[in-house]
């Protein structure tokens, strides 16, 4: 039996709020994007380095090319 090949990590430009970290990582693991958002900002309470995490996928994964 075959895997199908999965996508790579890329920011969503098309579905994206502010940079397309959160529906990129829903749109690469088959998650909901909406259920990504919610426990990313749900998970900003607490202490830790998710927003400096966001910021660095921001920077560091590539855009799709689509638009």
């Amino acid at each position: 039996m075959t895997t199908p090949a999965r996508m790579p990590l890329r920011r969503d430009t098309q579905h994206k709020m502010i940079a397309g970290v959160c529906s990129g990582i829903a749109r690469r693991y088959g998650l909901s994007t909406g259920g990504l958002r919610l426990a990313f900002v749900l998970s900003c309470i607490l202490p830790g380095p998710q927003f400096i995490a966001y910021l660095l996928l921001w920077v560091l994964v590539p855009a799709d090319d689509r638009r």
